[in-house]
């Protein structure tokens, strides 16, 4: 027992996964929308809608709908659809998006559209460009 929890440790600070934290999102409203469990996403019902394998992204349904590669993101089709500067959110043509800051995303005018209890960085960014 001990060594399982030893491992789980250490699994957990290499891969930056908190052990007892949730991982989960909300709308402006403090609605739950959402949650991320290791590389898997929810719905606010609980309904897995998409996962990530490396830089690969896929649907609910195994399709894969995009990739992030470095700072650029692309739909399923190859096509460019974001780009991340810092904090700052793009979209493909260029356009402001959105932020995030801490654990609170905030779309192109400023406006505070979400927040997170222990998701990674680009968790967040997963979850806006591809299921928000």
């Amino acid at each position: 027992m001990i060594k399982y929890l030893t491992m789980l440790l250490l699994l957990c600070a290499i891969t930056g996964t908190p052990l007892a934290q949730a991982q989960r999102l909300y709308d402006g409203s403090g609605r739950q929308i959402g949650r991320v469990d290791c590389n898997s996403y929810y719905d606010g019902s609980g309904r897995q809608i998409g996962r990530q394998d490396g830089p690969q992204i896929y649907d609910g349904s195994g399709r894969q709908i995009g990739r992030i590669d470095g700072e650029c993101i692309y739909d399923g089709s190859g096509r460019q659809i974001g780009r991340i500067d810092g904090e700052r959110l793009y979209s493909g043509s260029g356009n402001a998006m959105g932020r995030i800051d801490g654990d609170r995303i905030y779309d192109g005018s400023g406006r505070q559209i979400g927040r997170t209890d222990g998701l990674r960085r680009m968790q967040i960014i997963i979850y806006f460009y591809f299921f928000m």
